[in-house]
Parts: C-alpha cells; structure tokens; sequence
C-alpha cells in the first residue's frame, strides 16, 4: 500500500485554496417548484426540495425564498449553496442525503 505524506494529501484536497472535499457543490440548477439540481464534487447528483421548509411556520431566513426571483438566486460560494440575504445549506448533510436517496427534501 502506498502513502502519501500529509502535504500531498493536503494539496490534492485544496484547488486555488479552497478545499475539495467530496460534499462540496459543484454546480446548481433551479428546478420548478423550489427545487434544485446539484452535482458535488465527487460527481454525486440528486434534488433537493426546498418547499416544505420555505413554507413551514418555522421557515425564518429560508421564507424569504417564497418570492422565486430571490430563490432563482441561488449561487455556490465556497461549495456551499447560498442566496443573496444570506440563507444557505448544509453541504455535508445535502451531500449525505442526495447520496442515500437522490433527493433530499429538506425539513422543516
């Protein structure tokens, strides 16, 4: 077996400074009916369905989503989704979920 010292390890993990890990966003689509499409790193694929929390009476900063001009916002900084008045989602459990079940519906 083969090993590679932490420093290569290290560098292969980080691009431009930001890290790779596999749970990371790679890129997003918005789908009808506030869905997305993501791809993380790794190449996993899957939907995530944001509508019963952004419609939940517990929805705080995710129910300023129902207006689709600010959902279709929807951007990847650092691999992580986020929008414009500073909602985002966890990368980790997106990443966990879409792998389990290709779609994640998020709770509320």
């Amino acid at each position: 077996m083969t090993r590679q010292s932490p420093d290569t390890i290290f560098k292969q993990d980080f691009i431009e400074g930001i890290a790779v890990a596999p749970w990371r966003i790679r890129s997003v689509n918005v789908l009808p009916n506030y869905c997305l499409s993501v791809t993380c790193n790794e190449g996993t694929t899957g939907t995530v369905d944001l509508s019963q929390l952004i419609f939940s009476e517990r929805a705080g900063i995710y129910s300023a989503l129902k207006d689709e001009q600010l959902f279709n916002q929807v951007r990847i900084e650092l691999g992580v989704l986020t929008w414009p008045n500073g909602a985002d989602l966890d990368s980790v459990w997106l990443y966990e979920e879409i792998a389990k079940n290709k779609v994640w519906c998020v709770p509320r």
